[in-house]
């Protein structure tokens, strides 16, 4: 997970789609800087989105009990809900007219999701930066804000076209962060065990992509309408939390290469090709002994893809890969999926991913999307008796999008889902809780303001 990696699959990418047309954002300038014409010093803004979800999952094979993937989240409570998963509100500006050179972005999230669930519902601050524009070439941004990594995490979510995210981005990098204590594993959960909130075992609230730190970037035009962009970040590795609770720090580095069209904002033309690599460490306790006694674990993850959209069409391809901390259920805060180590043990293990997804659009009002998504978690476990605990994610969503207007639409999303370890019969080992995991469906309705 180097420069090599993110040049390769920069190339790669490069290789795959050079000769189309499109258009892509650049989420760097979008949401670190504010264009000249920027009105006044603060611009109110916000979005808001309310669901419902229904998960046609079956109980696990004792028949009564269920595992996470078969709850709607973030409650994790009951296998049907309705909820108001964003309501986010904030303001952003320019220091016009006493220093136009300085931006300012602030956001806060007062809805119900990773974000806030931890917190018992509090309103928290998401993002919280300042950047400052003064060298040519070399942007620099401090604070709170969204890392330089993969695409659909640092995209802005209320143009995301689809209700969830795929299965390599939820689990590989959202990122969920080590209880400040040791903290056993729960099992599977009874109706009714779950609506008492037993399955979320992690007191802290997800990253959402999001790290408190210094961001040096900018872009640059090059030659035949091509545009070059670039970040390297340093911060505390520990997501919305604004402490650093382990004396070291992340590492983030990204690079795009994209063909300018014409527009602007999140729809400009263009074809981003892109690469992205972060490293850094956590402090994990899993001794199991009741005193808090924590090691350190690295931290790595790495990807490249490429984004186009030319209406009518749409298409996106994205790969990631990881080392360490790896994910494997919010009622597992020791990363140990079945408590055997060093058997499925997600604190040094290795996972990765990829994606592929479409749109079709009909006129300015409907888009029809199409995503398949593909997660290996654990991947080379060694397994016990000879059978690995690596486990397969493979889903296929379809989509539909009914715009009223430019700043309000209704997304219906349909997933099904394809989960398993290979190596184990049906029934056995971890399949007699992932058997029964089926289709997904969402309906949401945003507005942005």
């Amino acid at each position: 997970m180097t420069i090599k990696h993110l040049m390769s699959g920069l190339a790669f990418a490069g290789a795959l789609f050079m000769s189309v047309d499109g258009m892509a954002a650049n989420w760097l300038m979008l949401q670190g800087t504010e264009p000249s014409a920027s009105v006044g010093r603060a611009k109110l803004w916000g979005f808001v989105q309310f669901q419902y979800q229904l998960d046609a999952s079956d109980p696990n094979e004792n028949g009564q009990t269920y595992i996470p993937p078969k709850m709607i989240g973030p409650n994790l409570t009951s296998q049907d809900a309705f909820n108001v998963n964003r309501a986010r509100i904030g303001v952003r500006g320019t220091g016009f007219p006493l220093d136009p050179n300085v931006n300012y972005f602030v956001l806060a999230e007062l809805g119900n999701n990773g974000i806030t669930a931890a917190n018992d519902g509090g309103t928290l601050i998401t993002d919280a930066s300042i950047t400052l524009n003064h060298i040519k070439g070399a942007r620099i941004r401090a604070g709170l804000f969204k890392a330089p990594m993969a695409e659909e995490g640092l995209q802005a979510i209320h143009v995301f076209d689809y209700i969830n995210f795929t299965t390599v981005s939820n689990q590989l990098m959202l990122e969920r962060f080590p209880n400040n204590r040791d903290s056993s594993n729960a099992g599977g959960l009874t109706l009714t065990e779950a609506a008492t909130g037993g399955f979320n075992q992690f007191d802290k609230p997800v990253g959402a992509f999001r790290d408190v730190g210094v961001q040096v970037f900018d872009a640059f035009r090059l030659e035949q309408a091509w545009e070059l962009s670039y970040a390297v970040m340093v911060g505390n590795g520990n997501g919305l939390n604004f402490s650093d609770t382990d004396n070291e720090k992340d590492v983030y580095a990204y690079v795009s290469l994209e063909n300018l069209y014409g527009g602007g904002g999140p729809r400009r033309q263009g074809l981003k090709i892109f690469a992205w690599s972060q490293t850094g460490k956590r402090l994990l306790d899993k001794t199991g002994d009741g005193v808090y006694s924590p090691a350190y674990y690295d931290r790595e993850r790495m990807g490249f893809g490429v984004k186009y959209l030319r209406k009518p069409f749409r298409a996106t391809m994205e790969y990631m890969a990881g080392k360490g901390m790896i994910f494997v259920g919010p009622d597992k805060p020791t990363f140990d999926q079945n408590g055997a180590k060093p058997n499925a043990d997600g604190s040094d293990g290795e996972a990765s991913g990829w994606y592929v997804e479409g749109g079709y659009y009909v006129g300015n009002k409907w888009q029809f999307d199409l995503r398949y998504d593909v997660y290996n978690r654990l991947e080379g476990d060694p397994g016990a008796n000879g059978n690995s605990f690596e486990s397969e994610w493979k889903t296929v969503t379809l989509g539909v999008n009914y715009h009223f207007n430019k700043k309000t639409r209704l997304t219906l999303n349909i997933a099904s889902r394809d989960v398993g370890s290979p190596e184990w019969d049906a029934g056995a080992g971890p399949n007699a809780n992932m058997d029964g995991i089926a289709e997904r469906y969402a309906l949401q309705l945003t507005h942005i303001f």
